[in-house]
């Protein structure tokens, strides 16, 4: 039975103690939202990205993927709009010098920091990028940007992809990887930092398809949250309007989440046209046109961009897997209630926990050679420190799906006990069987 909801505070807690994420830099103080991720949320993280990686690239005949420099040519930026356009409005207290955005605030309102009236000052356009300079001298010369996003490695890398892979249109490049925004305002955990993880793709189409292949991408976004266990009533697809749009997009849905802290972004869906092509064809002089070789079309292909934040997908995949409920029994070394994260078996962390019922060495001489064995398949954890009952808790707390109990009995009838962690449902399952037991239960 479900006996409350998951407060940020308690998602930030467990993430802390139980090595999902925390505040990076500590032994020095921390840095203002700077994040690093732990052991588990690293694995988490990694499975997130494989599943994704897996679904949308890999399993596909129409998908190639590439790894491209954070570092770019800064021409590429000035071609794209970033160095003149890609701004946040800016203003400042004019008591504490606080920055916010203009359009996520009242400026009419005291200070949100010092609480001051005394006002802020007129908005002015800050830019998102990352100036960083290259070589020896620090110059306008040696002037480069850190990557603000993924897609314009895809557009600059087209006509070599194309050359390399043969794919035709439609088709689509995908990526994974860090990017970096010097926002102004950054928070609520991993919800908005300025270094952040994306995994996107551009989808190459003819403009006259574009259509049909944007409600297609919309319907696979669905399914990829599906898979990750959110519930559908808590997104909302918002539809943005004319005039609000970003200035290459012709139509964008961004897929919002209902966080603890508001309804807030979570993925976008643009259709961005052709505008970046042309762009660089027009800056570069590069060809990127496509050649259609049945009927020797020669086009511009139009662009079809779904773009996933890992971070975000990594937060609401542990929202939506948090649980607070009350055990219909008390095991030894448990309480009548349990934190227990049910996140998708595929993205767990560990997938099985092998647990000695004491520290014996008879016990462990059984179970340390068979927590090795299944690790060469499943990733799996140890524990034999504390209660049977306090270690069912660790394990429920960080997902674990199953947990496998080598007894007493072990010695004797060759048995362990697996426990499932959503129904606490405990099995009586013979060694030599335990590889056939979870190739059933287990993704992969």
């Amino acid at each position: 039975m479900k006996i409350s909801s998951v407060t940020m505070e308690k998602l930030v807690a467990l993430a802390k103690s139980r090595g999902f994420v925390f505040p990076g830099s500590d032994i020095y103080g921390g840095m203002a939202n700077s994040w690093d991720y732990g052991p588990l949320g690293t694995e988490l993280k990694r499975n997130i990205m494989n599943a994704w990686w897996q679904r949308f690239v890999t399993s596909r005949g129409d998908m190639v993927g590439i790894d491209a420099a954070v570092i770019m040519n800064p021409k590429v930026w000035e071609a794209s709009g970033h160095v003149e356009g890609f701004t946040d409005p800016l203003v400042e207290c004019k008591k504490c010098h606080e920055r916010f955005r203009a359009d996520q605030m009242d400026t009419g309102k005291a200070c949100a920091r010092c609480g001051t009236k005394d006002g802020f000052t007129d908005p002015k356009n800050f830019n998102l990028l990352f100036k960083t300079f290259v070589g020896s001298t620090e110059d306008s010369a040696s002037v480069a940007y850190l990557r603000g996003e993924l897609a314009q490695a895809m557009f600059v890398d087209l006509p070599q992809v194309l050359t390399a892979s043969r794919k035709r249109v439609p088709f689509g490049i995908a990526q994974q990887g860090k990017c970096f925004r010097n926002e102004i305002t950054p928070g609520n955990f991993i919800f908005r930092t300025r270094e952040f993880n994306l995994m996107e793709f551009e989808y190459f189409v003819h403009d006259s398809e574009w259509e049909k292949w944007f409600e297609y991408w919309l319907e696979q976004m669905k399914s990829w949250l599906d898979f990750c266990g959110v519930n559908r009533e808590h997104l909302v697809f918002h539809e943005i309007e004319d005039g609000e749009r970003a200035h290459y997009s012709k139509r964008t849905i961004d897929i919002e989440y209902l966080y603890p802290f508001g309804q807030k972004e979570l993925y976008g869906l643009a259709y961005r046209t052709d505008f970046d092509l042309k762009r660089h064809m027009e800056k570069s002089g590069a060809d990127m046109r496509f050649t259609d070789p049945k009927t020797n079309e020669k086009y511009v292909p139009h662009v079809i961009e779904p773009t996933f934040g890992i971070d975000r997908t990594v937060l609401i995949t542990l929202l939506e897997a948090y649980h607070e409920e009350a055990a219909p029994t008390a095991e030894e070394g448990e309480t009548d209630k349990r934190v227990v994260l049910k996140l998708p078996k595929a993205l767990a962390p560990f997938k099985i926990a092998v647990l000695p019922l004491s520290k014996k060495d008879e016990l462990a001489v059984v179970a340390g050679p068979l927590a090795d064995r299944l690790r060469q398949r499943w990733a799996t954890d140890y524990d034999e420190t504390q209660s049977i009952g306090k270690r069912y808790r660790r394990q429920d707390e960080i997902g674990t799906p199953y947990c496998v109990t080598v007894d007493f009995d072990t010695l004797t009838d060759n048995a362990v006990t697996v426990r499932d962690r959503d129904t606490m449902k405990q099995t009586r399952v013979k060694i030599d069987e335990l590889e056939n037991y979870f190739a059933q239960q287990l993704p992969g």
